[in-house]
């Protein structure tokens, strides 16, 4: 757990200095974008409880976590979820398909003005992406990102997805 969350928070905290300073962010009345950020990074993670009580309840890692957590053993319950990140296919959020209409959504809540909104739809997908990186250089591989996806990608073509998607995270941090 502390290594899922340290990686997704340090990587969120530079990025939110970065555009902090890059953008003369620096005073109080910007602090809904950093109250943002942290919704943001945390809210992608509520993926799994919904894999666990809805999607796929009677598995038997669902089972396994869900008696974890009526024992209020939260963080061996986020170790678990984390570990087995990779097994898990179909997930609501952790896909490919919601990226792309995430990515759409993000435009639209950046481009408002919202500080709030921007904040966390800045650290939401900065979380996804980090997901998809952490996959690609646990397992080699994106596969489980496109199950379901309406289009067939080769390898490479799911590596300038995830490319794509973080340059667009870049251009709608920095320059929106």
């Amino acid at each position: 757990m502390k290594k899922d969350l340290a990686i997704h928070f340090t990587f969120a905290a530079a990025f939110f200095i970065l555009i902090s300073v890059y953008r003369d962010w620096l005073s109080l009345a910007f602090l809904p974008f950093w109250f943002g950020g942290v919704i943001g990074t945390l809210l992608p993670d509520i993926d799994y409880l919904i894999y666990v009580y809805v999607l796929k309840p009677n598995e038997s890692s669902s089972r396994e976590v869900a008696s974890l957590i009526s024992q209020k053993k939260i963080l061996k319950t986020w170790d678990l979820l984390v570990s087995d990140f990779s097994q898990r296919k179909g997930l609501l959020v952790h896909n490919a398909s919601f990226q792309t209409l995430f990515l759409i959504f993000s435009i639209l809540i950046v481009t408002s003005g919202n500080l709030l909104g921007m904040g966390l739809v800045l650290a939401f997908m900065l979380h996804l992406i980090m997901d998809q990186i952490t996959d690609l250089v646990d397992s080699g591989s994106l596969d489980t990102w496109f199950v379901g996806f309406p289009l067939n990608l080769d390898k490479e073509q799911k590596r300038w997805f995830l490319v794509s998607n973080f340059l667009v995270f870049i251009f709608l941090g920095f320059f929106f």
